[in-house]
């Protein structure tokens, strides 16, 4: 072999392998812990390119908010494991809400026993309107939330939220919100009733907590997805809240109609 084929070829293996490096967040999304069940809904919720989206580093400290079962915790966490910091902020400990008790103790049983892997996530808790401390003051690159904010209706706390993650954020640090998408001008009763909240409504709460958009984005839009369902956004997967009733049909819709934002907290 001449030597500038064989110095040609050893640049491509170089240039291969400095991509391949370059790419943490697409191997993160591929990490081999990933439930297999968590990973066949990426077609749906798109986690490399809303990560991406949220402009996620893997040296940065990200709080997420409300991990629940951990879907995206098993992203993060490969992901920011070697120079970065994850929050979770599940939760809180002393709720007395029964599912919230037994989502925060599943969350803790998985983290003990998969430590090797998961250990060094640290685990905080996340109650809008209250004290707790998601991440300590002023100490978070990103503040992540995904399908969370029309929860916070309900105590009428979604404003508070929103200034609890501006608080725990740096100067210049990213808000990243996912939100089931209302049409525009529905109701706060109705966005209570179905899950779904107008985009409108997310950026008003952001912009009230000193937040600027800086962009929106399609990545997570469902055109199929009409937002009336009969059970509001828990007829469609994954909950299929009608059981066998019309189940194909909303499974053909897939999941909701998302909305994708990324919010700044101003530098000054």
């Amino acid at each position: 072999m001449k030597l500038t084929h064989w110095l040609a070829g050893m640049a491509c293996t170089v240039a291969f392998a400095g991509a391949v490096q370059a790419d943490p967040l697409k191997n993160a999304v591929a990490d081999e812990h990933r439930t297999e069940a968590y990973a066949e809904r990426d077609q749906y919720r798109h986690p490399a390119e809303t990560l991406a989206f949220f402009q996620v580093q893997p040296d940065m400290t990200v709080v997420e908010i409300w991990p629940g079962g951990g879907w995206y915790t098993e992203i993060l966490s490969p992901l920011l494991k070697a120079e970065g910091t994850l929050y979770a902020a599940h939760f809180p400990k002393e709720t007395e809400v029964g599912y919230f008790k037994r989502s925060r103790e599943n969350f803790e049983k998985w983290l003990k026993e998969e430590k090797d892997i998961y250990g060094g996530i640290k685990l905080t808790e996340f109650a809008p309107g209250s004290d707790s401390e998601i991440a300590p003051e002023g100490s978070a690159d990103a503040v992540l939330t995904f399908r969370n904010v029309h929860n916070w209706m309900r105590g009428e706390k979604e404003q508070a939220a929103f200034e609890t993650f501006y608080k725990a954020l740096k100067p210049g640090g990213v808000l990243g919100v996912v939100e089931h998408r209302a049409k525009p001008g529905t109701s706060r009763e109705d966005m209570m009733k179905s899950g779904y909240m107008t985009q409108a409504y997310v950026i008003e709460l952001a912009k009230n907590a000193g937040f600027e958009l800086e962009e929106a984005s399609e990545i997570n839009a469902n055109p199929k997805d009409t937002a009336d369902h009969p059970k509001g956004v828990w007829t469609l997967p994954p909950s299929l809240a009608l059981g066998e009733e019309d189940r194909e049909k909303y499974k053909a819709i897939g999941e909701s109609d998302r909305m994708t934002l990324r919010f700044r907290k101003p530098k000054s």
